[in-house]
This record gives structure tokens, sequence and C-alpha cells, in this order.
């Protein structure tokens, strides 16, 4: 038969026990167990970019736009594209891309001898994609649609300045896109047009 004394001891033990068995528990819980561990309850908050659905299409006025520099020494120019959307190359012929890239507006200011005319049906015949409809080709600017076999229905917008003599062409500039995203750009490439400037080209705007 157990003295009291004995019986005291034993009830000191019995709570030790439970208490180190809930202190392992809410360690192993909290993951700290090993001092270097993650929580298991860490709640990691991440923003994936994203990526247009296909019922969404590129808003005219949800654009904002700022001012960005390329050409070469001979002939330096600026333009205004949307802001977010980055080049990997500068140059005569830098081509900006949105962070999802979906859209891109693309400048050639090398130039031409060939007028505006010729080299939009020169364009035309160049593009060799499937389901290829030519919905413009008025005042210089091609406008089309095709599918592109990754990316599914395109549409582009490529638009040609005139020198001032209206014989050659001194820029190009490209949109490209999906068809919902028309409105969008359109935008894009009346701003960039409205705002090209290449110095020694002249005024490359339009009348």
């Amino acid at each position: 038969m157990l003295t009291p004394r004995h019986q005291a001891l034993l009830a000191t033990l019995a709570g030790m026990t439970v208490g180190v068995a809930v202190f392992g528990t809410v360690l192993a819980i909290n993951g700290n167990f090993s001092g270097g561990g993650t929580p298991s309850s860490q709640v990691v908050n991440s923003q994936p970019v994203q990526t247009p659905s296909k019922g969404d299409g590129l808003q005219a006025d949800s654009l904002q736009f700022a001012s960005e520099a390329f050409g070469d020494d001979k002939a330096p120019a600026t333009a205004d594209v949307p802001v977010g959307w980055k080049s990997t190359q500068t140059g005569t012929r830098p081509k900006y891309v949105d962070p999802t890239g979906v859209w891109q507006v693309r400048f050639d200011v090398r130039g031409s001898d060939e007028s505006p005319a010729d080299l939009v049906a020169a364009r035309e015949r160049s593009i060799d994609e499937k389901d290829l409809k030519v919905i413009s080709r008025d005042g210089g600017t091609l406008i089309y649609t095709y599918e592109d076999e990754t990316r599914g229905p395109r549409m582009g917008l490529s638009t040609f300045r005139p020198t001032a003599d209206g014989e050659g062409t001194v820029a190009e500039i490209t949109v490209g896109g999906r068809p919902q995203d028309e409105a969008g750009l359109r935008a894009v490439l009346q701003r960039a047009t409205e705002t090209l400037q290449i110095s020694g080209a002249g005024d490359t705007r339009p009348n």
C-alpha cells in the first residue's frame, strides 16, 4: 500500500509526463522541433503573373505610357510605349513586350526608299501564317488577323510613316495581340505614332 508521500511523488511524475507530451506536440505542430524547420502553419503569399484569359481584351483606358529611347548614333529616336512593357534590345529595331507576353509593339527606324503603300503590299505578301485575313491596307497601315499554332487567334497592325515628300518611309511601327485586344492595340499604335521622334529624320508624325 502506497504511503501519502509515494502517492504525491507519483502524481508529480505523471504531471511532468503529460506536460512534456503536450510541449512536444506543440513543437511538432509549429514545425520548430528541430529549431530550423518552417512552421507547417505558415502561409506563403505569392502574386503570380496574371495572364489575360481568352475573354479579356486590352482596354485603351487602362494603359499608361512612358517615353523610351532607342535608335542609334546616326538616328536616335524616342516614342511612348505602355508602362511595364520591356525590351531586351534597343538599337533601330526594338520590340517592347508586356510581362505576360500577350501584347507587343515593335519599331523599325532604319528607313526605306520604298513608299508606305509599297511596304504595306510587301508586308502582306511576306506574312506566312495560317488563316491570314487582311482587314485593311489603307493609309499606309496594314491590319490583319491570323491563327498561331500555339497562341491561337492573333491580330497585327503595321503602320509605315512616310518621308516629307511621301516617296519613302522613315519608320515602321507594328503592334500585336489578339482580336479582342483591337481597341487597346489601336491606342498603343496611335500613341507610338504620335510621339515617335527621330533626330535627323524630320517630323515622323502623320499630318
